[in-house]
């Protein structure tokens, strides 16, 4: 599976914006897709993730009520899309696809990165 993310920008807080990641690859549809974050300094962390079939939807509690993921498996995208931006939503942006149909928290689980996008959020 390969994936190519998309959608990164320089926003104002309380702005939103719309990631966008594009996989190949056969067995895109039966893995679980995550995003998760890295902000300079700091270690990467889970955003949200989705069930292989969409059904179920996690999210860090930071981001809880903000952002939204969802996927298409007819066009092999998963997005993630971002309201009320804060200034600490600055990071570089990858998803991920994971080992399994299950989703999880943990960047372990996940065999494939996309290369990530980066979002600004300027307060």
């Amino acid at each position: 599976v390969q994936l190519q993310a998309s959608g990164g920008g320089l926003v104002q807080a309380g702005d939103s914006l719309s990631l966008s990641c594009a996989a190949s690859g056969r067995t895109f549809s039966s893995r679980a897709m995550g995003w998760f974050r890295q902000a300079p300094g700091k270690e990467r962390e889970f955003v949200a993730a989705i069930t292989w079939s969409g059904s179920s939807t996690y999210y860090a509690d930071s981001v809880k009520g903000r952002f939204t993921i969802s996927r298409d498996n007819a066009k092999n995208t998963v997005s993630l899309q971002m309201n009320s931006l804060r200034a600490e939503d600055t990071a570089v942006y990858y998803c991920a696809a994971g080992r399994s149909s299950s989703p999880s928290d943990n960047a372990r689980t996940y065999d494939y990165w996309g290369q990530g996008t980066q979002v600004t959020v300027s307060s």
